[in-house]
């Protein structure tokens, strides 16, 4: 749970600048070439090939194994104008929450058509969703005619080379509509080579949702609500975590998502299995469970997972890190650079 602080906080005390050019609108050429941010000590400028040489043998990586869906659709109402409709979850085989753009929503009763005269039926509404149903089983169809949800900042359309750069090399999991980014600089190399240093791998599933993106709207942060997502912590990942805590190694969690996941099963204080929703809001005063240290991409200002790193490395810290990327020309988001963080007390 998230110890409240005496004083109040706000979304602008979690801004930065930022210039657009800043913002990668591609992947590097090679997922280990980034650059990478290590927050220890002090700040270090590295590369992302460098990140094993940060591990210790006994050390232990959770990582989210969720899939990204090609959960971006062309639609047509039943009117004639276009939408378009961008899943959020996938409920059964054929019926899904998903948000929908256009210039006049749809009514619950409501059809729209899809490729291949596929249609869909407006079941109703869930706050912003809207409950949908397919005259075709879901998956399949997201596949062979949908298309990879890219980030909105952005501002482009998903090309071939996103299929498979906008997903991580250990996907396993399919339900995500935004990548656990952090992840993306993962080479099949690259695990193997932490693995041969003694550094053993555990996995969550979080399948991440499209209001990973959405701002938010009060200013003041404790009046703000976050979006639940569906986590899964295994029996096997409680036991990595408390083998490598009992041998005196650390919990590294790739990406805010794993951190999310794990810190979520540690509730009650220990971890244990979870198999359900989460809304967890993690802000400064919130203690942190079982992550020792996290790699994360950087970003956007104002955001519940730049309040997350925050928590955890401390918001000045990573506020003058952030600053230090912008000088150095860092690529952010989430096809950009990576940091590497330790906990303000280990300052």
């Amino acid at each position: 749970m998230a110890l409240i602080p005496c004083a109040p906080m706000f979304i602008s005390d979690f801004d930065y600048e930022l210039t657009d050019e800043l913002i990668a609108q591609y992947p590097a050429a090679d997922r280990r070439g980034s650059r990478l941010l290590e927050l220890d000590s002090g700040i270090t400028d590295r590369i992302f090939s460098e990140f094993p040489g940060l591990l210790r043998p006994g050390d232990l990586l959770v990582f989210n194994d969720t899939r990204v869906i090609k959960a971006r659709l062309a639609a047509t109402k039943e009117t004639g104008g276009r939408a378009e409709i961008l899943i959020e979850r996938v409920q059964s085989e054929r019926t899904v929450l998903a948000h929908i753009k256009a210039s006049k929503s749809p009514r619950p009763g409501g059809r729209m058509l899809l490729a291949d005269d596929v249609v869909v039926d407006v079941m109703g509404r869930d706050g912003e969703l809207f409950a949908l149903k397919f005259s075709v089983d879901v998956m399949p169809f997201l596949e062979a005619h949908g298309d990879v949800p890219l980030p909105p900042y952005l501002g482009r359309e998903a090309d071939a080379s996103d299929d498979t750069r906008y997903q991580t090399v250990y996907a396993k999991d399919p339900g995500a509509v935004a990548a656990p980014t952090a992840g993306l600089h993962f080479d099949e190399a690259m695990l193997a080579e932490t693995h041969d240093a003694g550094v053993r791998h555990a996995w969550v599933t979080l399948h991440v949702g499209a209001g990973t993106f959405q701002s938010l709207r009060e200013e003041n942060i404790h009046e703000n609500r976050l979006h639940s997502e569906r986590v899964e912590v295994s029996e096997a990942c409680c036991s990595a975590v408390n083998e490598t805590k009992q041998a005196g190694g650390r919990v590294i969690a790739i990406g805010t998502t794993s951190v999310r996941a794990l810190e979520c099963a540690s509730a009650g204080g220990s971890i244990q299995p979870f198999d359900g929703e989460t809304e967890l809001f993690i802000l400064p005063g919130y203690e942190f469970h079982n992550v020792d240290a996290m790699l994360t991409n950087f970003h956007l200002p104002q955001s519940s997972l730049l309040m997350l790193v925050a928590a955890f490395a401390g918001k000045e810290r990573i506020l003058d890190a952030y600053r230090h990327a912008v000088r150095e020309k860092y690529r952010f988001f989430s096809y950009g650079d990576a940091m590497f963080l330790t906990p303000e007390a280990n300052a």
